[in-house]
């Protein structure tokens, strides 16, 4: 597993990608050409891959996502050190909070 801040990226196995998965909506790149995993609400900062791949996730805010990289990638922030990511799939978890009365996503 690899941890960048907020974000959980959890290795799966080729055959263990649900079903379905390649249905999911690709989501795009940025305009630096990055697979945005999780953008900062508050800093603006983002959890980003670079290299080649796709990322699906489920729509909502806790709609699940899944990353494929197929040659490898690395995963950069402005105030973490890139992690080296090995060619395959992974899913990406946002951290969640309790505040009264509910769950969110953490606001970065």
């Amino acid at each position: 597993m690899y941890r960048q801040g907020d974000v959980l990226i959890v290795p799966v196995a080729e055959d263990a990608v649900p079903p379905g998965t390649d249905r999911l909506p690709r989501q795009p790149r940025d305009a630096r050409g990055r697979l945005v995993l999780a953008l900062g609400e508050v800093t603006g900062h983002a959890h980003a891959v670079v290299g080649p791949g796709t990322l699906v996730r489920e729509a909502g805010p806790f709609g699940v996502a899944y990353l494929h990289l197929p040659d490898g990638g690395r995963v950069v922030h402005e105030e973490h050190a890139a992690i080296p990511l090995p060619k395959g799939w992974y899913r990406v978890v946002r951290q969640r909070e309790y505040v009264p009365g509910a769950v969110r996503v953490v606001a970065d």
